[in-house]
């Protein structure tokens, strides 16, 4: 698999980052396999995850495929970057198959990354996750690597205003031990999972220099003044009930 634009594109977000003086905060990239295929599952807290979730395998010397909406693929400026980075389209009509296309992936000694809480946590906490980077990473015969991203939603994220520079903000990338899964029992690897990426929340939010104590981007438990993730998801579940009311108001005209 041939990647000219993206180490290009790496080399150029970096630049930036250093410019804005955008501050990074790693740990556990050592946990990056430098060969073979793996199932990278982030958390999702913003709508930039993506451009930062991949330096965490830069120390290893690897590029990540990100699965993502089709939506973005078929765009006329996004699209043909997406393909010359070689992530996977996503179809909500068709999601057996990008499923496989990322197992394909990931056998053939792909990273691929995934966001296993399917959409952005308002609450800041993880979100009962989707069984699918378990089945993945199974299927495939690689590990599972559970990954936080933590400061991203300071600069994209719903119910807030973008504040897309970032100048000056940390980011912290934080990557956990490999987990083996057979997928015998996917909803408790599931869990062991959604475990292991609290843990990694919870580390990153002590490491941060910022103190989560009243800060709308902190989860409650935290001493934030995010909703909790009871609350969030009553929202969530009004969303989505939004959503779906306009879908058929304009499938009903």
């Amino acid at each position: 698999m041939r990647d000219y634009t993206y180490p290009a594109t790496i080399l150029t977000a970096k630049t930036l980052f250093k410019a804005l003086g955008i501050r990074f905060q790693m740990s556990g990239t050592e946990h990056v396999p430098r060969t073979g295929g793996a199932i990278l599952a982030a958390n999702h807290i913003g709508y930039v995850d993506f451009v930062f979730d991949g330096l965490a395998a830069q120390p290893s010397g690897r590029l990540v495929r990100f699965m993502a909406k089709k939506e973005a693929f078929d765009h006329a400026v996004s699209g043909p970057l997406m393909r010359s980075y070689h992530h996977i389209s996503v179809d909500r009509a068709k999601g057996e198959q990008s499923y496989y296309d990322a197992v394909d992936c990931a056998r053939g000694g792909e990273i691929v990354g995934i966001f296993p809480e399917a959409t952005i946590s308002r609450s800041f906490e993880i979100k009962e996750l989707k069984t699918g980077a378990v089945r993945m990473a199974a299927e495939a015969g690689v590990p599972l690597i559970p990954m936080v991203t933590w400061g991203t939603q300071l600069l994209k994220t719903k119910d807030h205003d973008a504040n897309l520079w970032g100048r000056g903000k940390t980011i912290g990338l934080h990557v956990g031990e490999p987990l083996v899964v057979t997928g015998q029992d996917p909803v408790a690897e599931t869990a062991r999972l959604r475990e292991a990426m609290s843990a990694l929340l919870d580390h990153a939010i002590e490491q941060h220099p910022v103190s989560p104590e009243g800060q709308w981007w902190a989860p409650a438990r935290h001493g934030g003044t995010a909703p909790t993730l009871e609350q969030a998801k009553v929202m969530d579940d009004e969303e989505y009930a939004a959503r779906a009311a306009k879908r058929a108001e304009r499938d009903n005209t």
